[in-house]
């Protein structure tokens, strides 16, 4: 079967930057490594054309030999110029690109899992930020084996699978990569008679407390994490992640840093002005309505809005005007509306006088 195209098989340009080649084979590599493809027996295959690839155009001296004819310019070095015996060689390279996906080249850490939580706090607690308990349940090192997963003043062997290391190696072709051994779990030994508090696992759940701190102006699915708070594992904790799930509120609404909310007033209050009481994030103020406003007028209070996250200022708070129209009158008070309807006429209703003039120009 004829070879693909170097730069096809990366699913770069013939003009790619060395970065640029980097960044594809990494994505495909994370992809296509043997590993995570342990279903596929097609795996090493693929692997070994990226990474021949690769290879190939990251050297400036085989990309200008390769550019200028093809694979024919490595006929008499062997395919493609890339032998598996060259692997090693390049594996290094590999190892700085891919990290721990050559795992047979260091040892497996063996962190424990993160965790997941979803934290509930109050509009105002996410606006301001707050100090919050929770309660965390996670797996502990068991006290009455002390974590050997074997009933106290019972022997606890090497795992003959693994003899002892946790770990056994895996060869998929040239790749060779260490795991955490099937039969002990990693963990190198073998319990012959379990602990009756963990059943041999040598962890039981335990609830821990944990104080929380809600920065000020954190949004809706904002995910905090807590280094070393998730699941032990026997090379050091996992995380714990928050996920902020920040309640709606009764009055207020959130966009960027400002807090919008609409405040109803009466007729009488719109034409003749008003002092009114304004909820805010810190308590009540005292805003100033003039004469006339007009229902949606929207009107700002400077720095009564949220904390820029980060510590960058404060938002606003925009109070939006809503002119109440009553829904049931009294005969007497639908007397006076009347009355004051004839009174004022349009000449006191400009905004309508103008709609008046523009239906005439439309219509004759």
């Amino acid at each position: 079967m004829p070879k693909r195209d170097y730069y096809e098989v990366l699913g770069v340009t013939r003009d790619s930057s060395p970065e640029e080649l980097k960044k594809a084979f990494r994505k495909l590599a994370v992809k296509l490594h043997p590993d995570r493809n342990q279903d596929d027996p097609q795996a090493d295959e693929k692997f070994k054309e990226i990474s021949e690839a690769y290879r190939v155009l990251s050297d400036p001296e085989q990309r200008r030999r390769y550019d200028r004819l093809g694979h024919a310019a490595f006929e008499q070095s062997g395919p493609g110029g890339f032998d598996p015996a060259d692997f090693g060689s390049f594996g290094d390279v590999l190892e700085g690109i891919l990290g721990d996906l050559f795992a047979g080249r260091r040892r497996v850490r063996r962190v424990g899992r993160d965790l997941e939580y979803e934290l509930e706090v109050r509009f105002e607690e996410a606006a301001l930020g707050a100090e919050k308990s929770i309660r965390v349940t996670r797996p502990v090192p068991c006290r009455r084996c002390q974590g050997s997963g074997a009933e106290p003043g019972t022997p606890v062997r090497d795992c003959g699978q693994c003899r002892g290391t946790g770990e056994v190696r895996v060869q998929r072709g040239f790749f060779a990569a260490s795991r955490p051994c099937p039969v002990c779990g990693g963990r190198g030994k073998r319990v012959e008679t379990p602990c009756k508090d963990c059943s041999g696992t040598g962890m039981v759940s335990e609830e821990h407390e944990l104080q929380i701190r809600i920065p000020a102006g954190v949004a809706d699915g904002a995910v905090r994490t807590v280094r070393g708070a998730g699941e032990l594992g026997p090379d050091g904790a996992g995380d714990l992640h928050i996920t902020i799930r920040v309640q709606e509120h009764p009055l207020f609404e959130r966009r960027g840093a400002d807090v919008l909310c609409t405040i109803p007033v009466s007729f009488p209050q719109a034409v003749l002005g008003a002092t009114l009481e304004v909820p805010t994030l810190e308590g009540k103020v005292l805003m100033k309505l003039p004469p006339g406003t007009q229902s949606g007028k929207v009107f700002r209070l400077r720095g009564k809005g949220i904390p820029v996250y980060g510590g960058m200022g404060k938002g606003d708070q925009l109070v939006t005007i809503l002119v109440e129209v009553p829904e049931k009158v009294s005969r007497e008070q639908r007397r006076l509306i009347e009355a004051l309807a004839r009174e004022m006429g349009t000449e006191t209703l400009p905004q309508r006088a103008s709609f008046l003039d523009k239906l005439k120009g439309l219509f004759g």
